[in-house]
């Protein structure tokens, strides 16, 4: 008997057929399983029909109906499930005693984190040590940035701290805070401000669905007095937040790093030290953490950082605004 085939003349289903098939069963459509899976519906359809052709049963009813699962195709979807992730397993099983990863890694990334250097010389290395690893960077909003990572939607994040609990994180970098200004603020001139000459603005705010605890630290809400922060327009990313700035409705404080990556006409970055420390972090969920896609992560990522110390003790090569994996 050749290989591929079983007794009787019945060729065996590839893995990738079953995968299809296992789609199909959960949209129950053939254009949206398709879509799912960037193929063209012909090519899906051609794919599920030579499922069917190979174990000798109609899988799938097609009608104006629309598209129903027969009896055998219903048997057939626990057994396809158990062997697709029989093969995962052994696919992790292969990968982590051979070093390397496979698949696809979704990494979300706040805004423009993904951008930073750090982030670029993690990505670099994950990718020279994990060729076959399908690396995909989605942006995050402020709304979704923590939502996307505990709901699997990505399977780790750049993103700032501090972070809620449940999410597990590695510190890439640490660098100073700034306030972003209106070009013609008073206060726009000087090299210095203080928080409680930032006391009469308002700041932005952020929507419902950001936790509250995350913007207060940020904002630093109540101030060290004891008042409490005035908000005003509510944003859903960086650029909203900027340009809120630009139209003089209110204020907001970024990481030294947005003088370079959000700079724009009408608005002055001044040093605010009252306002303490920003951190990047690497982020991801403890019941993740071992998968080998996201180890690979943490292991580029650990790498950089001790690469980054061991060249530099202070960093100060990797850019004049932050220190990698440590405060200043």
């Amino acid at each position: 008997m050749s290989p591929g085939h079983a007794t009787g003349g019945v060729r065996e289903p590839s893995l990738h057929q079953l995968r299809l098939f296992l789609v199909l069963s959960e949209e129950l459509h053939f254009g949206r399983a398709a879509a799912r899976v960037y193929v063209t519906q012909p090519a899906f359809s051609q794919q599920i029909r030579s499922l069917e052709q190979r174990l000798g049963v109609t899988l799938v009813e097609r009608g104006g109906r629309g598209t129903r699962l027969t009896p055998a195709g219903q048997a057939l979807t626990e057994e396809a499930r158990a062997v697709v992730d029989a093969m995962a397993r052994l696919r992790q099983t292969v990968d982590r005693h051979a070093g390397t990863a496979r698949g696809r890694l979704r990494i979300g990334s706040l805004g423009a984190e993904a951008a930073m250097p750090y982030a670029h010389a993690v990505l670099a290395r994950l990718r020279e040590r994990h060729p076959d690893l399908e690396i995909e960077v989605r942006n995050l909003t402020f709304v979704d940035m923590f939502g996307a990572l505990l709901s699997g939607e990505v399977d780790a994040a750049f993103l700032r701290g501090p972070l809620p609990g449940g999410i597990q994180s590695l510190r890439l970098a640490t660098e100073a805070r700034v306030v972003c200004l209106s070009d013609d603020d008073p206060l726009a001139g000087r090299e210095t401000v203080t928080l409680a000459d930032l006391a009469d603005r308002a700041v932005v705010d952020m929507p419902p669905e950001v936790p509250r605890s995350w913007w207060d630290h940020l904002t630093v809400n109540p101030r060290p007095d004891g008042t409490p922060a005035r908000y005003g327009p509510v944003v859903r990313d960086t650029e909203a937040m900027v340009f809120a700035v630009t139209q003089k409705q209110a204020i907001t404080f970024l990481p030294s790093a947005a003088r370079h990556l959000y700079p724009r006409t009408g608005i002055t970055y001044v040093d605010c030290p009252d306002l303490g420390l920003s951190t990047a972090e690497l982020a991801w969920l403890p019941d993740h953490r071992d998968e080998p896609t996201v180890t690979a992560l943490r292991e580029a990522a650990h790498h950089i950082l001790r690469q980054a110390q061991c060249t530099d003790p202070d960093s100060a090569s990797h850019g004049p605004d932050y220190t990698m994996g440590k405060s200043k």
